[in-house]
């Protein structure tokens, strides 16, 4: 179904907050781990956090972390999330 050693990323949903947040909820698959995941990572002041990205709480292998992430701050940048 997948194809081995690429990590797909896909955004299902973001909300923005009052407190100017954005919360960003993503589904993916992790080619290093072969498996399906899903998290949120929150944006504030075009920073991102959550355990998803985090490098000692992600569940993700350290390439797929990085790829979400890069992706994230990627759309985020292009204004995607407004």
């Amino acid at each position: 179904m997948y194809e081995k050693h690429h990590h797909i990323v896909s955004i299902i949903d973001f909300n923005s907050s009052d407190s100017k947040a954005v919360f960003v909820k993503v589904i993916g698959f992790d080619a290093d781990l072969g498996k399906e995941f899903e998290g949120e990572v929150k944006f504030v002041n075009g920073m991102p956090f959550g355990d998803l990205i985090h490098p000692q709480r992600s569940f993700l292998s350290p390439t797929c972390r990085s790829t979400v992430r890069s992706y994230l701050l990627n759309k985020y940048k292009e204004g995607e999330f407004i």
